[in-house]
């Protein structure tokens, strides 16, 4: 199991650009970046056994910063082919 940080601009290297401007002009994108964040920073914890919890628990996390990722793909999709 890797303990690397799943962090958005790593994530999505190709993008940063778009990241920052859509976390500085979009309230939206913003709040879904903050808890992709928080979300992401509590499964780091959990998997270098920081902060101990359930399987159960890691597997739900993990499941919410995945569906909090497709959101923001889709965005910073949507972004992309508005400049293109």
């Amino acid at each position: 199991m890797s303990h690397v940080p799943h962090e958005l601009h790593e994530e999505f290297p190709e993008a940063e650009e778009t990241l920052r401007t859509l976390k500085a002009n979009d309230a939206h994108f913003a709040r879904l970046a903050d808890e992709y964040h928080t979300i992401n920073r509590e499964v780091h914890r959990i998997e270098t056994n920081v902060e101990p919890a359930a399987d159960e628990v890691l597997e739900d996390l993990k499941k919410k910063r995945l569906h909090l990722k497709d959101q923001i793909a889709a965005m910073l999709a949507a972004a992309a082919n508005t400049v293109t």
